[in-house]
């Protein structure tokens, strides 16, 4: 029997895990399921004859050690700072590596090692990046097949809250890690549109408003990925006039989350003592002004050159940051305060929805005729904890593994899944679980 072992059992791990201990009578493997959180993993593993809990530090090195010693393919859900541990861990026991996070530059720095070892390290393997690498390369490698010149390739993706579940005026609710949701954006954004690179700062990024139309949904707002260029190289797309990765919103979040950045409140360099503070105080931190000369909603709004009756306002009332109640999170950061605020006001509830929208917008040419392609898709989450998130980052994971495991796989080295020999069995089998596209042409 196989042993898988999966470090982390968080938001993102729901679906894999079922995935995994579904598949796991007839694929005979048993998988190990390690986080600090014992509680949590037994409310995902159930009483699984084939899932074993583990309670662990991460950082307790004899512990993990013995953890992927006994293992025979490692699968790691951690935050990203904490990858390098497993990674060099999987290195010197020679246990393959799959993950959903970016390639970072410490893992970079094993990839000859990797290599050499003849050991698979899958980074990249989930939603966003993933699903969108292993679309956009099928459709590259299909469109060029056919003789087409690609001269604009542009990809969006989203995690939303499903229409039917919004009752915010954010339009938006938390689905994934609330500290990436809060610093998104922060390093600014760089991209090629019409031949000329741009770029933009954090906080020219959600002042853009820009808008696409999607499918069923109707006009979503869009900000550009921190570093679009980096995957024109990989997509073999270097010469072409416009490239773009970004991220999707309903546009009402854009401008709330403007009006936050413009407040300072997503800062995470500065900490400062919240006990005894008031929200109102806090969020005000940086204006100038007589703060007791008027209405709390009228002062920020003078100073965010917004009417107080405007959706800026309500949204700000909305996270509670207008009133006078006290934080008291201790010495904190603006971003570790603002996590906070996020997480409780605007969490899913046990009947929410949460939904993913990717869309990938080609233009090509193919025998002196332009051509207008569209691959949208759209995957609605069960409830709020088998979520839409969960769902697409979790099952490309499981179904690499179950690849690995079952000898399809020759791949060595530091990789991500742009190859046919990934996207091609990836892709058909996701389609089992309704994660599906649909293509248009204009």
């Amino acid at each position: 029997m196989k042993n898988i072992l999966l470090f982390g059992a968080g938001k993102s791990a729901t679906s894999l895990i079922d995935f995994l201990i579904t598949n796991a009578p007839r694929l005979k493997w048993h998988v190990t399921v390690a986080d600090q959180d014992l509680m949590l993993i037994k409310s995902k593993t159930g009483k699984s004859y084939y899932a074993t809990p583990v309670e662990l530090d991460i950082k307790n090195q004899t512990a993990r050690h013995q953890l992927i010693q006994e293992t025979d393919l490692v699968i790691s859900l951690l935050p990203p700072s904490l990858h390098i541990l497993v990674a060099k861990d999987c290195l010197q026991y020679r246990k393959n590596l799959l993950t959903a996070s970016y390639i970072d530059d410490e893992v970079r720095k094993l990839e000859k090692d990797i290599e050499a070892a003849g050991l698979l390290f899958m980074y990249e393997m989930g939603l966003d990046p993933g699903i969108d690498h292993m679309s956009a390369m099928k459709l590259i490698h299909s469109i060029e097949k056919k003789g087409g010149q690609i001269f604009s390739f542009k990809s969006y993706c989203g995690g939303l809250i499903s229409p039917e579940s919004i009752d915010n005026p954010w339009q938006y609710k938390v689905s994934w890690n609330a500290r990436n949701i809060v610093l998104s954006g922060s390093t600014g954004a760089t991209y090629k549109e019409k031949g000329k690179i741009r770029e933009l700062t954090y906080e020219q990024l959600f002042d853009h408003n820009k808008t696409i139309h999607v499918p069923g949904l109707g006009k979503m707002a869009y900000y550009p990925n921190r570093d679009s260029l980096a995957y024109m190289n990989i997509y073999k797309l270097q010469e072409i006039a416009t490239f773009m990765r970004a991220t999707l919103r309903f546009p009402d979040f854009c401008e709330g989350w403007n009006a936050l950045i413009k407040l300072g409140l997503t800062d995470d360099a500065h900490k400062k003592q919240t006990d005894q503070l008031s929200y109102f105080d806090w969020a005000t931190q940086n204006l100038e002004g007589n703060k007791s000369s008027e209405a709390h909603d009228e002062f920020v709004a003078q100073h965010l050159g917004v009417s107080s009756k405007s959706k800026v306002i309500r949204q700000l009332k909305y996270l509670g940051l207008l009133n006078g109640d006290q934080i008291n999170l201790g010495e904190q950061t603006n971003a570790a305060v603002l996590e906070h605020v996020v997480l409780d006001k605007l969490k899913m509830e046990p009947q929410d929805k949460d939904m993913i929208v990717m869309l990938h917008e080609i233009e090509f040419e193919r025998r002196s005729m332009a051509t207008r392609m569209h691959s949208y898709m759209i995957v609605q989450g069960e409830d709020n904890v088998r979520t839409a998130m969960a769902k697409t980052v979790g099952l490309p994971l499981g179904i690499m593994a179950k690849l690995i495991l079952q000898d399809k796989i020759s791949l060595t080295g530091l990789q991500i899944p742009v190859m046919p020999e990934v996207y091609n069995p990836v892709l058909k089998e996701l389609e089992d679980f309704d994660i599906r596209f649909e293509e248009s042409f204009e």
